[in-house]
């Protein structure tokens, strides 16, 4: 019993001996792990070289690009005409309504004749009167002549007096001035009764021109005054061709010209596309708060009377087109140094390359190159966002990147 007692006591002793000597050596195990970690974080931070961003890349490919200046614009007829009323009175009737088709010298509304007939029937009647005098005064002359020539003759033949034979003469010239103011008076009132006439013929208003009625301004019955102003009845618009007009601001007109190509599309039909050219720019503008605007009229065919007064449309005019080119991302061009662009290409070996080109036509998102890339290069347009590395992992020092 002593014996096992005593190596009871000393396998105690020994395992408490061991237990120290562990203790002893976590700390220098903590250390060592914080040494070589240490040494791994200076080594991936110092040894590799730091990872370089994502690049966003773009291959240079063929099409067709395409730059204009863009428009808000209001259409109207070409040719309209505002019909009115040349003289005063009750209106009537109005014969069409608004969207009928009518032809040149269609009747379109008719005033109250009756003012304009009475005037007529009194120039007549004072017409009449005067030829009728003047067949008495004229028949007076032939008269007044016979007596002259017999003064004359008793005078000639000494059985007349003097006195008789000038007064002969003078009642003959009387007759005759009286004739030519009788001619006078009748010219006159015929030229009051063709006055009149015109008047009353202006009661009725008929088409000046083929055309489609696109508004009624006056109502039947009421009192149409010309003496103030020309009263507007209707408007005739022929609407087989229509006229954009466009408001360009001043910075893009002066790239604008008579002849350019443009093309529009309306709010309502945004999938078609109508095709024009510039008729004319007109040289006086209208400012809009503070920003100055030039019209510029565009004439386009209306067969199928789709366009319509007033409608709103988006217009683009064409400045310049290419078709079939290189195309490159605007976002890829860098200003060079000495003037000029440069875009950054991908080399094979994953390497960038700096090149000069030369651009052609350009827009917001693409423009031409004319020299310096060809199709099927890819190019730089700029760094992936979020700075995240290149794909592949940490590579060793020396080692190029692979980018894109």
């Amino acid at each position: 019993m002593l014996q096992k007692s005593e190596a009871g006591w000393e396998s105690a002793i020994e395992g408490k001996a061991k237990l120290r000597r562990r203790r002893r050596r976590w700390p220098w195990l903590v250390l060592a792990a914080l040494i070589v970690g240490g040494a791994g974080t200076y080594y991936y931070r110092n040894a590799l070289p730091a990872p370089g961003p994502t690049l966003q890349t773009a291959k240079i490919e063929l099409g067709d690009i395409e730059t204009s200046v863009t428009a808000i614009a209001k259409m109207q007829p070409k040719t309209y005409v505002d019909v009115g009323t040349q003289v005063s009175g009750q209106l009537r009737s109005i014969v069409p309504d608004v969207g009928a088709v009518v032809k040149k010298n269609d009747l379109l509304a008719e005033l109250d004749p009756t003012v304009y007939q009475t005037r007529v029937a009194g120039d007549r009647a004072s017409l009449d009167n005067l030829r009728a005098q003047l067949a008495q005064a004229e028949a007076q002359l032939v008269l007044d002549k016979l007596r002259n020539d017999r003064a004359q003759q008793l005078l000639a033949n000494q059985s007349g007096s003097k006195d008789a034979s000038d007064s002969a003469t003078a009642v003959m010239r009387i007759s005759a001035a009286k004739i030519d103011a009788l001619k006078a008076q009748i010219a006159q009132t015929q030229a009051t009764l063709d006055g009149d006439l015109a008047n009353l013929s202006y009661t009725k208003i008929y088409a000046p021109i083929d055309g489609t009625v696109v508004s009624i301004t006056a109502r039947e019955g009421g009192t149409l005054n010309a003496n103030q102003s020309a009263p507007i009845v209707l408007r005739i618009a022929d609407l087989q061709t229509m006229t954009v007009t466009a408001q360009v601001a001043e910075g893009d007109i002066p790239k604008i010209k008579v002849g350019t190509p443009a093309y529009f599309s309306t709010l309502g039909l945004p999938d078609r596309r109508w095709e024009g050219t510039v008729r004319q720019v007109e040289p006086t503008p209208t400012i809009v708060n503070d920003v100055v605007l030039y019209n510029v009229l565009i004439d386009v065919p209306n067969s199928d009377l789709i366009l319509m007064t007033d409608m709103t449309a988006q217009v683009f005019f064409r400045l310049g087109e290419a078709k079939g080119v290189p195309l490159v991302p605007t976002s890829a061009l860098r200003a060079g140094r000495n003037g000029g662009h440069t875009v950054r290409v991908m080399a094979g070996n994953g390497s960038i390359e700096e090149r000069r080109v030369k651009t052609g036509l350009s827009n917001r998102s693409m423009t031409q190159i004319t020299e310096g890339l060809s199709a099927g290069e890819t190019v730089v347009t700029g760094n992936a966002p979020g700075g995240a590395r290149p794909a592949g992992g940490p590579q060793r020092p020396g080692m190029p990147a692979r980018l894109g």
